[in-house]
Formats: structure tokens, sequence, C-alpha cells
């Protein structure tokens, strides 16, 4: 990613004071950078009847955004770091999220190759993190201490999920510590503090995750529990992706299970992902997936639809069970290292009691767009 680079150089009257004091200037730099992406799409089934809305959409494949981010060298190889990243719509220009600046990073830390990176504040759940190497075709191929994600808005994403959290697929109040080892191996651990008083666990999230780098393949997975309203959630999930040449083949499983009200029961879903990336030499690439979620015993919420994981099941009186199946894919024309163009459809089925709320009671909704993307 292109980005607009700050230098923070000392003043000479700092630097004698810094010089009578003893102290030493340290190397910093602040990163202004942001990514814009639009997409224009047509989706079928947007009401009963089953019209068709075309227009403006929450962008496909990246939620538009701008941050900033920041190193200074403390000496000794550690590093302190920081993020602040605010998300916003394109076809409004209003916040994503209203009256939240910094709704997608707001965390401070520390770096070093024997510390490895810690992290505090508002960040990626380190489940979303690790589990983007298989989740969809469209991340990076290789586990690192860097955040990741899955495509943004569309009916393919919802695997993300499970890779949530008590606040989402985002800690807030998080404590994220993540190393690499040899440059092969990822350990990961994050805690979320509930801040609920005399109730330490409630709104709590404890994870683990590992990852491994192969010349030619990666593979990860994660293990993780919320305490979310009074009910216990979990899951673990494993996958991973192998390079062939121009083909790169993702796979992966999810498991989940989550407490609800004794009425209704428990839950116990499980949900399977498999995707192809080609991309030959010149400037087009090309993705296919095929993703199943099958919910057993989920709850719905006050409207009647499948809550999804990790959401908050308190006053919950009626569950189903069933299937939502997503075969998407997309072509992308690459005019630069910053900018491009794609086209994407999916096509969501759904099955029994598997209901999403968007379809407008139909069983199935198709989706096409257009879009751009761009970065600074």
């Amino acid at each position: 990613m292109s980005r607009i680079k700050f230098a923070l150089a000392a003043t000479a009257a700092a630097a004698a004071t810094l010089a009578t004091t003893g102290a030493h200037a340290q190397a910093s730099n602040v990163t202004l950078y942001g990514l814009i992406d639009t997409t224009i799409s047509t989706v079928n089934n947007t009401n009963a009847a089953g019209a068709r809305t075309t227009g403006f959409q929450v962008p496909w494949f990246s939620g538009s955004r701008w941050g900033l981010t920041g190193k200074e060298d403390l000496g000794g190889g550690t590093s302190a770091i920081f993020r602040l990243e605010s998300e916003f719509e394109t076809p409004t220009g209003n916040m994503d999220t209203p009256g939240v600046l910094f709704n997608r990073d707001a965390w401070v830390g520390l770096s070093s190759e024997a510390l490895g990176k810690l992290t505090f504040g508002r960040q990626n759940a380190i489940a979303r993190d690790i589990s983007a190497i298989y989740g969809d075709p469209y991340t990076s191929d290789k586990v690192g201490l860097d955040e990741g994600g899955y495509t943004n808005v569309n009916n393919f994403k919802q695997l993300i999920f499970y890779a949530g959290s008590a606040t989402g697929t985002r800690l807030n109040n998080g404590v994220v510590w993540k190393k690499m080892w040899d440059g092969r191996f990822l350990t990961a651990l994050g805690y979320q503090f509930g801040e609920v008083p005399g109730q330490f666990s409630q709104g709590s999230t404890e994870s683990l995750a590992l990852g491994y780098n192969g010349d030619s393949f990666h593979v990860a997975g994660f293990a993780q529990q919320a305490k979310v309203n009074g009910f216990t959630d979990r899951s673990y999930s494993v996958g991973g992706n192998v390079i062939l040449g121009i083909f790169r083949i993702n796979a992966g499983y999810f498991h989940y299970t989550g407490e609800q009200p004794a009425a209704i029961g428990n839950r116990s879903d499980n949900a399977y992902t498999v995707s192809l990336k080609v991309a030959p030499q010149g400037a087009f690439d090309y993705e296919i997936g095929y993703q199943i979620m099958k919910a057993n015993n989920a709850a719905f919420d006050a409207n009647g639809n499948t809550l999804n994981a990790y959401a908050s099941v308190l006053g919950a009186t009626a569950s189903g069970s069933g299937r939502k199946s997503t075969l998407y894919g997309s072509v992308f024309y690459h005019v630069s290292k910053r900018t491009e163009f794609y086209v994407a459809a999916d096509y969501m089925k759904l099955k029994d009691q598997y209901i999403v709320g968007s379809t407008n009671g139909h069983n199935s909704q198709t989706e096409f767009g257009i879009g751009m993307r761009t970065r600074f």
C-alpha cells in the first residue's frame, strides 16, 4: 500500500535539551494511509414481492477507511507502535459507525523481534486475523503480525462471525500478543476485558491461535470462548491454503457452540469453505468459492431471523435448524499497484429454518456488482 509518510524530527532546540539531559532522540514516523472502495450492485428479493434493487451499496470487498499508524524506536530493538483507523461510507460520506470516529482500530503497543507484538485497545479479534488466510481468496496467503480480515459486506462474508468476539469481529478493551518464530511459526493470544462490575468474565473473550508458513502452503487455526450476556459461546477452526504456480487453493472448517435460554436449548454449528484464486501474469486475476453454514437449533432475533454466532441471545424464545450455502466469484483488473476495477457476483441459497432478513422471506438471493478500489 502506497502511503504518505511524515517524518517527525526533533528541532535543534529540542535536540539540545535532550543532549543536556543525557537523553537520546530516537527515530520515529507517522504514516497517513487510506483505502477507498465503491460498488454499484443489483440485488434481487429485496422486498416481499421479490423486487430488485440497483445502486450503491456498502463496498463489496473493503470498507473504505483512512488511518494513522506510527512507530518510534525506543532502543534495544524495541519500538512503540500505534494505529488509529476510521471507516466511512463512500455513497454518503457518513461514518460507518455513527458517532464513533476510530471504529476499526484504536490501539497502542510495543514490538520487537524478541517480544513479538503486544497491543492494547480496540483491534481485530485474533480468530479473524488467523482464519483470513483460508476464509476467502482475497486476503494474504501467509499468517503474520499484521491485522487481517475477510471481504467486506456480501452474502459470502458471514463466516467471519464464527471468528468473532463478545463485541463482534473486533475486540473492545482488548490485549493481543503475537509472535513469529523463525519466520515460520505464529503464536497469538488475545483477551478482552468485559468490564462488568462484579462479574470479571462477563463480556470477555479468550483466544488462542497458531499458524505456520511453509514454502508453498500455509496452515492456521484458533480456539476461543466468549461470555455474552450470561451465556458462553465457543468456536474453533482449522484451515489453510496451497500455492501451485498461478493457483491458490483455500479450504477451512469452523465449529461453533452457543449457550441459549433453557427454553430453546443450546446451539451447534458446522461450516465449511473452499475457494480458488487464479493469478496469471498480467493485469487480471480470478476468484471462485463455495461455503456452507449449517446451524443446529440457532436462536432467532426479534424479527425471526437466524442470529449470527456470538450475538446476544438474551430474551430469545424461538430457534430453528437449517443451512445457508453461497457460491461466489469475481474478476479483478489491476490498473496499477494501487488501483483496480472488479466485477463480482454471488448466489445464496437458504434451506429449512435458516432465515436471513435481507431475503425478505425468500429462500435465495443473487447479487451482482461492479466496483473500483484505490489506496493511498
